[in-house]
């Protein structure tokens, strides 16, 4: 008498294995909400974002030129100041040039009437020379001369005469010449003048009328 082969029992399945990919998904679902994350943004979300973006740029912008113009200014102001520190330094110096040749005005006059009466000869000459020269470095400028029309504003006259062969007010001599420095006189040309000798102007004038009115009748110098 054989046996009958036993059939294999099929394993029992916890009810709990079958249910567990819907309680995986039901704690994925429970464990969203609890950490409280949201879905995509609405769209005025982001229409806020980027409106609080533009003024955030607004104010980069206005503060960046705010800070250009005061650098702007700074720049400005310092070159001014340069100027300034420039303009002063240069006239220190003329001033201090122009009270250093003043001083030696004196010591060249001793040199020039020297030389008018032959006396500025050997060692002294070379010294009066060079001395001469150093004040040219430094712009020292001499000037009037005889024959000149007199100027008030560079002249002081000391003599005054009348000469019938002047026709307006003349330097006819030089006492002691002048010296300027740029535009900065030092000292004014100190002068004897000659003004037209009185009544040689209406003689003068009378003549060339008496001359003219020849001329008009022989029909011109250049007619017999």
């Amino acid at each position: 008498m054989t046996e009958e082969p036993k059939g294999f029992d099929e394993p029992d399945v916890p009810s709990e294995a079958t249910e567990k990919p819907e309680s995986k998904d039901a704690g994925s679902a429970a464990t969203a909400g609890s950490t409280g994350e949201a879905g995509p943004a609405a769209p005025g979300g982001d229409a806020n974002e980027l409106t609080a973006v533009r003024a955030q740029l607004d104010q980069a912008r206005t503060a960046l030129n705010e800070r250009t113009a005061d650098l702007q200014r700074l720049q400005a102001e310092y070159q001014n100041y340069r100027r300034r520190v420039e303009r002063d330094r240069i006239a220190v110096r003329e001033i201090a040039i122009a009270n250093l040749l003043t001083e030696l005005l004196p010591v060249l006059d001793d040199i020039g009437r020297a030389r008018d009466h032959g006396e500025l000869v050997g060692g002294f000459k070379s010294v009066a020379e060079s001395l001469e020269t150093v004040a040219a470095k430094l712009g020292l400028q001499q000037f009037g001369k005889e024959g000149e029309p007199f100027d008030p504003l560079v002249h002081e006259a000391l003599m005054h005469s009348y000469s019938p062969d002047v026709t307006q007010t003349t330097c006819v001599q030089i006492l002691q010449p002048g010296y300027r420095i740029g535009e900065r006189n030092l000292r004014p040309a100190r002068v004897a003048v000659a003004e037209p000798q009185p009544g040689s102007q209406a003689k003068a004038e009378e003549s060339a009328a008496e001359q003219k009115a020849d001329d008009e009748e022989t029909g011109g110098p250049d007619e017999g």
